[in-house]
């Protein structure tokens, strides 16, 4: 395997992903690689985890968001971003726009949280509410695109976004030598930058994701070798509830390993686990990979495992734990 390898229509590799580091670096985090020797023994693995939770806006998509912002040449720029996200994409776009002093655009659905909402406004974003349903969000965004000439950055399918999320994997591959990397899956944008990382700084790594039972269309496209849309059902793990993009999923089958499902019920107790044992705060998204681990889904047995904890932004009211 090269260093550099991307399928005939991306342009996605390792020289990309490292321009975006370099790109990034005075506006994002190196965030720390923390390990836990009771988490060890109990996996009998070695265990390292990515701690994307303590990135600027709480979450491993300042790294996207801001590559793709810093990318554009400036007479695009001027024009504005825009986007829509009922997350952290939307508020790690608002942010890299201010940083870059060119406005931006989020539609955001009218059901999102204050919380949300407060957090892109605090970066200057401006918020276009619209009704709960994708074809309502991708209308409204392209309703404002129309009027403002911005530029759309979509969530995980932007090449730039995929190559801002790979630099987690760089610095996390800089520090440890591992066997095997693990990252949630919702659109795919973090797992193709990567999956991408990964195998072109060690070809014989193994790359897997996970992803919720009840939101496990990347799960059964990738057994299936095509991309299967689904009807989701509730999970607590809200930032994996969007299926896999379709520039995302050509990279998938090329790089990536395995893709596995996981309970909610594990998924809760793998947050709990974390928060108690690592003394971080995590999200339920970021917990999918290690409940993956200890519900047998991934043999880890005597293996160097890093672990991507994808984000921290958690509502401290409504805790999965407290009835």
């Amino acid at each position: 395997m090269t260093a550099n390898i991307a399928s005939p229509n991306m342009s996605l590799d390792l020289d990309r992903i490292r321009a975006a580091h370099e790109r990034i670096r005075p506006y994002v985090k190196r965030t720390p690689v923390l390990t836990s020797s009771r988490l060890d023994d109990a996996s009998g693995a070695s265990l390292f985890f990515k701690c994307e939770n303590l990135q600027r806006i709480g979450a491993f998509k300042a790294r996207g968001a801001t590559n793709a912002v810093f990318a554009l040449d400036d007479a695009t720029a001027k024009r504005g971003v825009a986007t829509h996200s009922s997350g952290n994409h939307g508020t790690a776009l608002a942010r890299a726009a201010k940083l870059r002093k060119i406005p931006a655009h989020i539609v955001m659905p009218k059901n999102s949280t204050k919380v949300k909402v407060r957090a892109v406004e605090s970066y200057g974003g401006h918020v276009v509410f619209c009704e709960p349903t994708q074809s309502a969000r991708e209308a409204a965004c392209a309703d404002v695109i129309a009027k403002t000439g911005a530029t759309l950055i979509h969530s995980f399918e932007n090449e730039d976004v995929m190559a801002g999320q790979g630099t987690a994997a760089i610095e996390l591959l800089e520090e440890v030598d591992v066997d095997l990397v693990i990252c949630p899956i919702g659109g795919g944008g973090l797992l193709c930058g990567t999956a991408v990382a990964a195998k072109s700084m060690r070809p014989t790594i193994k790359v897997i994701a996970a992803e919720p039972a009840n939101a496990d269309d990347a799960a059964q496209s990738f057994h299936a070798k095509k991309r299967i849309v689904t009807e989701k059902k509730f999970t607590i793990a809200d930032g994996l509830r969007t299926n896999v993009g379709e520039r995302n999923f050509p990279i998938i089958q090329r790089y990536v390993d395995d893709v596995v499902t996981v309970s909610e019920e594990a998924i809760v107790a793998a947050m709990r686990t974390i928060w108690e044992t690592m003394k971080i705060i995590i999200e339920p998204s970021a917990a999918v990979p290690y409940a993956a681990m200890v519900e047998g889904e991934i043999d880890i047995s005597g293996k160097r495992v890093g672990i991507i904890l994808t984000g921290g932004n958690v509502d401290l009211d409504a805790l999965p734990w407290i009835v």
